[in-house]
């Protein structure tokens, strides 16, 4: 598999075994064929896993990848949630949350910590399960930075998905900069239900250019959209939950996929992989199968520029 350069981490494989799908947010699995996906992940050049808390039951990707990540080597995420309507101190928190997923991967340290938490503009009030920029900035940035200092993280960084505005302030704080940024990219710019700040607009390539200029490595996640962008949508929800209208909207992108001989999961991966500005993109993968096809799909090489614009043009 192809590696790229990852920052202050050194290296990196272009994709990564996110959490999601292996603590069972993508639908079922169990926990045997979870760890043989981690197993096989690395086996495939994968080098790094990407966990959290709350991904899956009782944290189950956090468990999962504590038990298949024995004896074997590969970097190794997690992330602290902090909002700061629910926490009064959010630092506490989040080295609160660190030790406990710590025990739980039964490490001594992560190789990247994350906050797992959006971001909305310094002295709102805005949406519920979100940080005031000013604490942030003086508060838990700071915070990420005496931790990697104390040798409990190599790195650090942050979800880029909340306001738009404190994701770039974020990223160009050179004071307590992050070393990395989780934006979303995917074929056709959507956001699903992590977007909620309305019409407002998410700016996504904007972020990632502010990432690169800023040498803030960029990790893509949702790179099928939640299933959106895949060949069928396999777990039950809504029709107007927002992973459900952009299946629907999608609908033009599986024709595409189809014309071109690609599985849409698999033209979904080529496409994140050929993105500008991406490091290395989160498989949200739950089985060794699915997993199977992002690791052929990265084989194939980049998408060629036809292709690019083939897509391009839905995306307009």
């Amino acid at each position: 598999m192809r590696t790229r350069d990852f920052g202050r981490l050194g290296q990196v494989s272009a994709l990564t075994l996110g959490g999601g799908g292996i603590g069972a947010v993508w639908g079922e699995t169990s926990r045997a064929e979870a760890i043989a996906t981690v197993h096989a992940a690395l086996d495939a050049g994968i080098t790094l896993v990407d966990v959290a808390p709350s991904y899956g039951p009782d944290f189950e990707a956090e468990r999962v990848a504590g038990a298949a990540l024995k004896g074997r080597e590969a970097l190794l995420a997690t992330k602290a949630q902090v909002h700061d309507d629910e926490f009064p101190d959010p630092v506490a928190r989040m080295v609160e949350s660190l030790e406990d997923s710590l025990r739980r991967l039964g490490r001594e340290s992560v190789d990247m910590f994350l906050l797992h938490t959006q971001l909305r503009p310094a002295g709102t009030d805005g949406p519920k399960g979100t940080l005031d920029y000013d604490r942030y900035a003086t508060e838990v940035a700071p915070a990420f930075d005496r931790l990697r200092t104390e040798g409990k993280i190599r790195s650090w960084g942050l979800t880029a998905v909340g306001h738009p505005q404190s994701i770039i302030d974020a990223i160009g704080n050179t004071a307590h900069r992050p070393d990395y940024a989780q934006v979303i990219v995917n074929a056709l710019d959507m956001n699903g239900d992590m977007w909620i700040y309305g019409d407002l607009p998410s700016r996504n390539v904007e972020i990632v250019a502010a990432a690169n200029a800023a040498g803030v490595g960029v990790i893509a996640i949702r790179a099928v959209a939640a299933g959106s962008l895949a060949s069928s949508l396999d777990r039950t929800m809504a029709p107007d939950y927002p992973a459900a209208v952009d299946f629907a909207r999608a609908e033009p992108f599986r024709k595409l996929a189809a014309e071109l001989g690609e599985s849409p999961a698999a033209l979904a991966h080529r496409w994140a992989l050929t993105a500008p500005g991406v490091a290395t993109v989160v498989l949200g993968v739950k089985n060794r199968d699915e997993l199977a096809e992002c690791v052929a799909a990265e084989a194939r090489g980049p998408l060629s520029d036809a292709e690019m614009a083939a897509i391009a043009a839905l995306r307009a």
